[in-house]
């Protein structure tokens, strides 16, 4: 029997047709430096999309061109993030702060033909652009006098603002295959290159419509979320989409979103959910403590934690400012959002369509009983089933199970508490250390203000940890041992501490063990 339901493909422009035709005059606010703080409506955002599109075939774009983006969270990003793939083109949202190789390989890769990229990025663009072959158009958000910046024979170089005023708006977007790609972002590479994964329409609309329910994140429209997370990786969390769906009043921090500027931006524009990793929230942590009295956080009520397991003690100064902790969990190659959990203890529980398990050395499915652990596996509708063009696809899937690379056990409720990444386990006289659990103790020291442990090779144990930390004032090795001692078995405590101004991080605001590890291998620490 055939089904009598309509064939509508599920398309990234369906989501603004939602947000301008039903939360029209709603507002939200482009934080924007110098150009200060822009309102707009979904009515601005949707007309601005079309006059953009209506200047597509000025920039050569057509059905499945690449186009690359290196800005920052703005309108104008915004706009892009409707406009390219609505058009049947591909937006490959390019993470600024990867190095210069990384940035042309992934490019590269992508096979950009056009740039949009905001005017202080440039110098970034100038490292790199030389080495790109394919591209032919950069567009520039913000200033720009048409003079081109960087001398190159074959590119053309346009002012977005410029483009708008001189284009005639499309109107209703084409329709097309849902499967079809609508986006690209590369992993952050820090065990290698980048590995590319590419989204499609269907996965992107899935997704929002996932994060928005009340079994998943549940996106609110009625709702301030103060986007911390980068628009050029993964999406920022899928909140780009599952807000304008859902009509929510989204704060865009702009250019350089200093820890004092995002307290300048809470202050005066009043968002009730930051929505960020724990470094930006502990930064902001001590940038408030320094200068009582300046910053008002008052309108905030929800901390939406990601990309590490937060401090307690990070959990713990929210609360006493009124502000509850909440936690996710993801990748690049989920889209990222996997699982959810409205408490800061644990990942929560899987996304509705999305399917967990973990499994032994031997792919032998584990049970959920609470304490077995194994590695996490994942599936779902915006799972990535290969990576683009790579040869390391093959030990990334396990019999159409993504393997993720994390050591976590599930309870019986569906609960999955993530205890480690496989790489980052410290195996030490046969015994397993877990560098996120000393981490989490050290943090409970008053003196430590960030902490990392790291695996180095022993002579006789095979491994013994290390521990990184920045602290906030004087304390002895013999001290800090003292102190994990009460918790942990004799054995997991660290061979050595490393002080440092600051631990490394990635590109999107990780800690960069491997940076770690290479330091301490270099005597450079």
């Amino acid at each position: 029997m055939f089904t009598t339901m309509m064939d509508r493909p599920l398309l990234v422009s369906s989501l603004l047709w939602h947000a301008e035709n039903v939360f029209a005059d709603r507002v939200c606010v482009s934080c924007d430096g110098d150009r200060g703080d822009r309102e707009f409506t979904y009515r601005d955002l949707g007309a601005a999309t079309r006059r953009f599109a209506g200047a597509f075939d000025n920039l050569g774009i057509r059905f499945g061109t690449r186009v690359a983006t290196l800005a920052w969270n703005t309108f104008e990003h915004l706009v892009a993030y409707y406009a390219v793939p609505a058009c049947g083109a591909i937006l490959h949202t390019v993470n600024h702060r990867m190095s210069p190789d990384h940035i042309v390989y992934a490019m590269d890769k992508a096979e950009d033909e056009v740039v949009l990229i905001d005017a202080d990025l440039l110098p970034v663009l100038e490292d790199v652009l030389p080495r790109l072959s394919r591209v032919r158009h950069v567009v520039v958000f913000g200033a720009f006098d048409g003079i081109a910046p960087i001398a190159s024979a074959t590119v053309t170089w346009w002012s977005f603002d410029q483009l708008l005023h001189d284009a005639v708006p499309i109107g209703e977007f084409p329709e097309f295959d849902e499967t079809s790609a609508s986006s690209i972002c590369f992993t952050s590479g820090t065990t290698g290159l980048p590995k590319g994964v590419v989204y499609s329409h269907r996965s992107t609309v899935l997704h929002a419509m996932a994060i928005s329910a009340s079994g998943g994140v549940a996106i609110d429209g009625s709702r301030s979320y103060l986007l911390t997370t980068q628009m050029s990786h993964v999406h920022s969390w899928g909140v780009p989409h599952a807000g304008v769906l859902q009509g929510a009043r989204l704060v865009l921090p702009g250019p350089h979103p200093s820890p004092a500027e995002l307290l300048r931006i809470t202050t005066e524009q009043t968002p009730d959910v930051f929505v960020g990793v724990p470094a930006v929230a502990a930064l902001m942590r001590e940038r408030f403590d320094a200068d009582p009295g300046r910053y008002d956080l008052g309108s905030l009520r929800t901390l939406w934690l990601g990309g590490q397991a937060p401090p307690s003690g990070l959990v713990n100064w929210w609360a006493a400012h009124g502000v509850s902790t909440v936690n996710g969990w993801g990748m690049t190659e989920t889209s990222p959002m996997g699982t959810f959990s409205h408490a800061p203890t644990n990942h929560g529980r899987p996304l509705p369509l999305f399917q967990v398990r973990i499994v032994d050395e031997e792919g032998r499915t584990l049970p959920w009983n609470g304490f077995t652990t194994g590695e996490l596996q994942v599936r779902s509708p915006w799972v990535t089933g290969t990576y683009l063009d790579d040869d390391r696809t093959a030990d990334a899937f396990d019999d159409g199970w993504l393997r993720t690379g994390d050591v976590a056990v599930i309870h019986p409720d569906g609960q999955v508490q993530i205890h480690d990444r496989v790489k980052d386990l410290i195996k030490s006289g046969g015994e397993w250390i877990s560098s996120v659990e000393l981490e989490n103790k050290l943090l409970l020291h008053p003196t430590v203000l960030e902490a990392a442990v790291i695996a180095v090779p022993h002579e006789t144990w095979q491994e013994r940890p290390v521990a990184w930390v920045r602290l906030t004032g004087e304390v002895t090795d013999d001290e800090l041992r003292t102190h994990l001692a009460a918790s942990l078995p004799k054995f997991w405590l660290p061979d050595s501490f490393v002080r440092v101004g600051q631990i490394p991080t990635t590109s999107v605001g990780k800690l960069d063990k491997a940076r770690m590890r290479q330091l301490w291998r270099e005597d450079v620490v």
